[in-house]
């Protein structure tokens, strides 16, 4: 009886080091320091909060219903995106024979790793300003315009914006980042890595201003909101750890990251999800939104709520891991 129980007890015990393990392989919510590099181009905070400003006060409303404005803000990134010396393209296609636009910027040239895709959605929930969301995401897009106009990358890089992240068209092959998602997939592109920049700009250092659903999850991870978030899919990828360390190395910012599945909330509600759909490698890069920012889909979500010092350091981290992808 008394080796039963010892066999029991490390059965037990052997049992609970795999979850553990398992639990550190999909959260990966340690930050390890990392040696600080310098960097010689970075974000600029003022040009990042003048795009919020003229996106969500004067270039509104960007909901589904309101097409043309939808069509002139197109219009208006894709000239912003020619000013970067970038080979610019407007994707069109139809929903319910009204025609809406991505619009994707390519910088650098390809190699035999693939391409890296960084994207944002430029529309917004109801008649809302939108300045986190997702504003904020397109205002990093063009920053990284001008960084790779002044420094190329070394390989080929895809900057787009979609239009129809919001509902009513959340999750549905509507979305903008499906259709590009499915036309790599058709012409059987080569994808390194996609990045989605969603809600990037709201940072508190108050006490207990992180959320987390499940709860539990403030257990490991910090209830202070001032840090940026990578999230990815449960796989054997290292493009979390990677670019969270890319953050980390290259800025003062505090960057974790999550890999865990779409059943945790939150995981998948972005333009990333339609990469995994067609099987690309793919994570999000976010303030955690609404876990956060109790300004989410709200009359509240203006410009001067945001924190562009940090907002200008996600930038950074992300094109200094571009840069050093190689």
């Amino acid at each position: 009886m008394a080796q039963f129980i010892k066999l029991v007890f490390q059965l037990l015990v052997l049992i609970a080091l795999f979850l553990s393990a398992l639990w550190l392989f999909v959260a990966r919510p340690f930050n390890f320091t990392t040696t600080r590099e310098k960097v010689s181009i970075t974000a600029d905070p003022s040009r990042l909060e003048d795009t919020v400003r003229k996106l969500s006060l004067t270039m509104g409303p960007r909901d589904f219903n309101h097409q043309q404005q939808l069509s002139t803000i197109a219009d208006d990134t894709a000239y912003t995106f020619q000013t970067h010396n970038a080979r610019v393209s407007l994707q069109t296609y139809l929903v319910n024979d009204i025609c809406f636009h991505n619009v994707i910027s390519e910088y650098g040239l390809p190699d035999s790793e693939g391409t890296i895709i960084i994207g944002a959605h430029y529309d917004t929930y109801g008649e809302l300003p939108g300045a986190d969301d997702n504003a904020s995401g397109v205002a990093a897009l063009f920053e990284l315009g001008r960084m790779f106009s002044q420094q190329p990358p070394p390989m080929k890089v895809l900057l787009v914006a979609y239009p129809l992240e919001e509902p009513p068209f959340f999750r549905t092959n509507d979305m903008g980042s499906y259709v590009h998602a499915a036309s790599l997939k058709h012409s059987k592109e080569k994808v390194r890595l996609m990045i989605s920049l969603e809600m990037i700009g709201y940072f508190s250092d108050a006490p207990n201003s992180q959320r987390y659903s499940p709860s539990a999850l403030s257990w490991i991870f910090p209830t202070t909101g001032n840090f940026i978030a990578v999230v990815g899919p449960p796989s054997i990828s290292s493009a979390t750890i990677s670019l969270k360390k890319a953050i980390t190395r290259s800025t003062e910012l505090a960057a974790l990251s999550i890999n865990a599945p779409s059943l945790l909330p939150g995981v998948d509600f972005s333009d990333h999800l339609n990469y995994w759909k067609h099987d690309f490698d793919a994570v999000m890069v976010t303030d955690t939104a609404f876990l956060r920012n109790q300004n989410y889909h709200t009359e509240k979500d203006l410009p001067e709520t945001l924190d562009y010092h940090r907002m200008a350091q996600v930038v950074t981290g992300v094109h200094s891991y571009v840069m050093n992808s190689n």
